[in-house]
């Protein structure tokens, strides 16, 4: 079973310090939460991963399939399948949903594939999603909500079936019922690509839909708990106070 490790990975930013020494894996097949408070590093980690150029590596490994992905390229490491579902996607006005996912997907998997073809592989994917089919002519995050701009980067994972996807606070600026389309979305895709997933959030609310194998708790830079599902439930119900 393929595992992505991360290994005494430290990470600076501006000339900060902001992760230290952080050991997290994520496998596939399995559910991984990420919790801490605002400003915990949680988002760096996510960023280091996929090789956000304002985030230095100071040390430290992130190893997958064999290879220290941290010395490939951003796209290189997407061709390998991983996956970020951003915290705050970005508005492209001009550009379709459709579109974007199409040639996106030509790029990750090396491949054209015709338009008409790909049409029905995203209907496919937003039946299964429970996503209007309207969606998809859409410009990208053009005037999106935040539950819907959140529901297209679930439908950018179910399209490209990664092999390991991060989730970076998915249920932030989502409402109930965009927060349940998610959730259950999330499982599905797992069910269907066997994907290992790391899901950063700072609330228990998503993890009743999902479910962890492992939650990790971050505080300022370092993780500094480990455990089991109940974990995501203490922190609920009494706070961070619990490892501090």
């Amino acid at each position: 079973m393929e595992t992505l490790k991360i290994k005494n990975l430290s990470v600076s930013t501006d000339g900060k310090k902001i992760l230290e020494n952080v050991n997290l894996e994520i496998k596939r097949g399995e559910i991984v939460a990420l919790m801490g408070p605002n400003g915990s590093g949680k988002s760096t980690l996510a960023y280091a991963i996929m090789g956000h150029p304002n985030y230095t590596v100071e040390s430290g490994e992130v190893l997958y399939k064999n290879q220290n992905i941290l010395e490939l390229s951003p796209d290189k490491r997407a061709k390998l399948g991983i996956f970020l579902s951003f915290q705050y996607p970005s508005e492209v006005p001009g550009v379709s949903v459709s579109n974007f996912l199409r040639t996106a997907f030509n790029n990750l998997k090396n491949v054209k594939v015709d338009v008409m073809e790909f049409l029905k592989k995203i209907n496919q994917k937003m039946e299964l999603l429970n996503i209007d089919k309207s969606f998809i002519q859409r410009h990208l995050n053009d005037g999106f909500s935040g539950g819907e701009k959140k529901k297209c980067e679930i439908l950018q994972m179910a399209v490209f079936e990664p092999e390991i996807a991060i989730l970076d606070e998915t249920d932030s600026g989502t409402d109930v019922d965009a927060l349940r389309v998610i959730g259950e979305g999330v499982n599905k895709i797992k069910e269907i690509s066997n994907s290992g997933i790391l899901v950063i959030t700072h609330y228990n609310r998503i993890l009743k839909y999902l479910k962890p194998d492992r939650v990790y708790i971050m505080m300022k830079g370092k993780i500094v708990k480990e455990g089991e599902h109940k974990l995501a439930d203490e922190i609920e119900s009494k706070g961070y106070k619990i490892v501090n």
